[in-house]
């Protein structure tokens, strides 16, 4: 069995690693706000019980027992947030740190009976997808809002950073899940976007619009 900080470990590769399937060690430390050292000795350990790949001087990699182990405590981690929200009445920059102690619970049949009652969701409040009972999960054809065109509509799906900050963010310009955004103006010294969604006009930088996916 996992430990709760081998389990952190290994979520946090998985995200950190989601778009070139690899992650630097110093990416890990920065992450997890530890020394260096202390994330070299945890990467032997992973190593040596068959969950990551750690050469010397190359970047970490989760094997498939490792990604399935990961998959499987995010969507421990998602359930529990989606739980929250939906039958406690938490908000979705509420559930985050909660939801990090509920992953722990090892127990198959609570989790399951969470998503039964939950009604089987494919995803978290922050629009993320939440794994299967197999550790796998379906892509979503989606795009930032750095990558769309002017004069278009698109519907806002999911989140590229669900911090409690950014999440408080959209919520004082009260952009929420499922809102359709109309893309008015692109400004091309700064990539900045001129946005329309529920009757208000927005202005979001280039760093906003990375982390906001429509379709």
């Amino acid at each position: 069995m996992l430990s709760v900080t081998e389990e952190n470990y290994l979520k946090n590769i998985l995200l950190l690693s989601r778009v070139e399937d690899e992650v630097a060690v110093n990416e890990i430390s920065h992450a997890l706000d530890l020394k260096m050292p202390t994330v070299n000795s945890m990467m032997k350990r992973l190593a040596q019980k068959g969950y990551v790949i750690a050469e010397r001087y190359k970047p970490i990699t989760l094997t498939e027992k490792g990604k399935k182990e990961a998959m499987l405590i995010l969507r421990r981690h998602r359930l529990a947030e989606t739980f929250l929200v939906k039958h406690m009445g938490f908000k979705w920059d509420e559930v985050h740190d909660i939801a990090e102690q509920i992953e722990h619970i090892q127990s198959q049949p609570f989790f399951d009976k969470m998503d039964e009652l939950l009604r089987y969701p494919q995803m978290d409040p922050h629009g993320e997808l939440i794994p299967n009972k197999e550790g796998e999960i379906k892509q979503l054809n989606h795009y930032t809002l750095n990558e769309v065109k002017e004069a278009q509509k698109y519907e806002f799906i999911s989140l590229a950073d669900s911090s409690d900050e950014f999440l408080k963010f959209l919520n004082s310009k009260k952009l929420k899940l499922g809102q359709t955004i109309e893309v008015i103006k692109r400004e091309p010294y700064d990539n900045s976007l001129t946005v329309r969604y529920n009757g208000h006009t927005e202005v979001f930088s280039k760093k906003v619009c990375s982390k906001i996916l429509v379709e």
